[in-house]
């Protein structure tokens, strides 16, 4: 919005071109999403215990987890108010990516908040019916992959794979369901890491950068070449985005931190998960993402086998799933388990990084 106005005013002295810079418009959405989420973070907790909008505790869950039933929830409308006000006035509302991922963003938050919401009305911690909270997110999903496949004469359909650099096959539009599970699988996958104070935050900080740096390489004509990655020049406008996320996951990691003042909810779980999922999508580097988000896939996948476990043979795997209620089971601390997810974390996305350059 705001470089719109720079454009314009550099027809009359060319100094404001330095405000249209890409590094200058990636610093102030870092700084301009990191000061509105800490700004506005300290009224949205007390507004929502003046309204007694307060987490859902499961009953069959930990025990330690009963004294969170007065921490209020819903904060991830702070990041994504920060987020958006971020991007619509550093981003260049011209380019499609940015309105893909808006429009990503949003709609996962949507259906977050109905969620979140049905579970403090209802002092229920079932929230919204699993099959129309899928429904939805599916329907996003695939408008958005086809958009995206269709959208442009020049599209690649090209699945880049990690460590191989001869080998990216065609999937044609096979593509456009692989879109449609990466968008709607990391929307789940992030939502269902968001269980303890500060887990999923910091991870999805780690993946945000990473990320950002694939977006900034595959935006170079010449780092594009010399790691054999699609060359996207839409891609510049994601970094935006992605320090975005940075920024207002930093400001609100402030309040999250643990003992967390305030919880995430589904409406920032499902947001930032299907954002990341669709920019992976729109860097066609799904599988890399599958590598950085490691996390993500682990607490999926023990939900995953814990659910096959239980219907196929009787018994459970872990104690209770996701994987992070079964080191809290064994006994471990609700900091010590943050903190060695968090470096897990780290080590995917570097070792997510580290496969762009051994191709």
């Amino acid at each position: 919005m705001l470089v719109f106005l720079i454009d314009y005013l550099t027809n009359f002295y060319s100094g404001f071109n330095v405000f249209s810079h890409l590094y200058f418009r990636v610093i102030s959405s870092f700084l301009t999403s990191l000061y509105i989420s800490m700004h506005i973070g300290s009224y949205f907790i007390y507004w929502l215990k003046k309204l007694q909008i307060n987490q859902v505790v499961r009953n069959d869950g930990p025990k330690s987890h009963l004294r969170k039933h007065s921490t209020p929830t819903m904060g991830g409308i702070i990041i994504i108010v920060s987020v958006l006000i971020s991007t619509l006035i550093w981003s260049r509302l011209s380019n499609v990516y940015i309105w893909y991922l808006i429009t990503v963003f949003v709609g996962f938050g949507i259906i977050g908040f109905i969620d979140d919401y049905r579970k403090v009305i209802y002092r229920s911690s079932s929230g919204l019916i699993a099959r129309w909270k899928y429904l939805w997110m599916s329907i996003i999903s695939i408008i958005i992959s086809l958009l995206y496949f269709f959208g442009s004469n020049t599209i690649s359909t090209q699945l880049v794979i990690p460590f191989l650099k001869d080998f990216m096959p065609h999937l044609g539009i096979l593509y456009v369901i692989l879109s449609y599970f990466v968008i709607v699988g990391t929307g789940n996958a992030v939502n269902l890491t968001d269980g303890l104070d500060g887990l999923a935050i910091v991870p999805i900080i780690f993946v945000a950068i990473g990320l950002s740096i694939v977006s900034w390489l595959t935006s170079s004509i010449t780092f594009s070449a010399y790691l054999h990655i699609p060359y996207i020049s839409y891609a510049k406008e994601l970094i935006v985005f992605c320090v975005s996320i940075i920024g207002s996951g930093i400001g609100f990691l402030y309040f999250n931190i643990y003992p967390a003042r305030i919880f995430m909810g589904d409406v920032g779980s499902l947001a930032l998960g299907g954002a990341l999922g669709t920019i992976a999508v729109l860097l066609r580097q799904e599988l890399l993402l599958f590598i950085m988000g490691g996390i993500f896939v682990i607490e999926a996948c023990s939900v995953i086998l814990q659910v096959s476990s239980f219907k196929l043979l009787g018994r459970r795997i872990f104690l209770m799933a996701p994987i992070h209620h079964h080191y809290e089971l064994k006994g471990w601390s609700e900091p010590r388990i943050i903190l060695f997810f968090w470096i897990v974390s780290f080590i995917f996305v570097l070792l997510g990084l580290i496969t762009l350059k051994i191709r």
